[in-house]
């Protein structure tokens, strides 16, 4: 079976994504990496926040809030069970809409049906500002990656 996901933090970026559902920075053969398909999209009704003395961030709802993200689509089960591990139990998967952007982020587009992993670890551990991809990028994911894991990163820019 095939599934569509909405990430918004960490897993926006394609090295962070294959290590977790492959093991590697990269996709292992050309074939792997036609599997997957990825598109900016908007999450209406959440908001993203820092987690406290972590790198990654949570969503949560919040009514006039939205979170710009990517759209992966074509992960297997097999992928969702891994993504599931990774995530843990500070996270929830649910069923999400999600609107789909063009390439440069602007004019919105269809609507598409989703899993999101939702924050349920409670608001205590959340800082206030919202969380940074590209500080992410820049100064913390070669430690998830490794140096030329995170020098391959082409990922959406939120």
């Amino acid at each position: 079976m095939s599934h569509t996901a909405f990430f918004y933090g960490t897993l926006m970026a394609p090295p962070v994504l294959h290590r977790v559902i492959w093991g590697s920075p990269t996709p292992p053969t050309p074939v792997h990496a036609s599997l997957l398909s990825s598109r900016p999209a908007i999450l209406q009704a959440h908001q993203r926040r820092k987690v406290a003395r972590a790198d990654y961030p949570a969503v949560l709802p919040s009514p006039s809030s939205c979170v710009r993200g990517t759209l992966v689509s074509g992960l297997t089960d097999g992928d969702i069970w891994r993504l599931d591990v990774f995530e843990g139990s500070e996270y929830a998967r649910r069923g999400v809409k999600v609107r789909v952007l063009n390439a440069d982020g602007g004019e919105e587009g269809e609507e598409v049906d989703a899993e999101c992993y939702i924050w349920i670890a409670g608001a205590r551990r959340l800082d206030p500002e919202e969380w940074d991809f590209d500080e992410f990028v820049r100064e913390k994911m070669g430690r998830w990656v490794g140096d030329e894991g995170a020098q391959a990163d082409e990922g959406f820019r939120g």
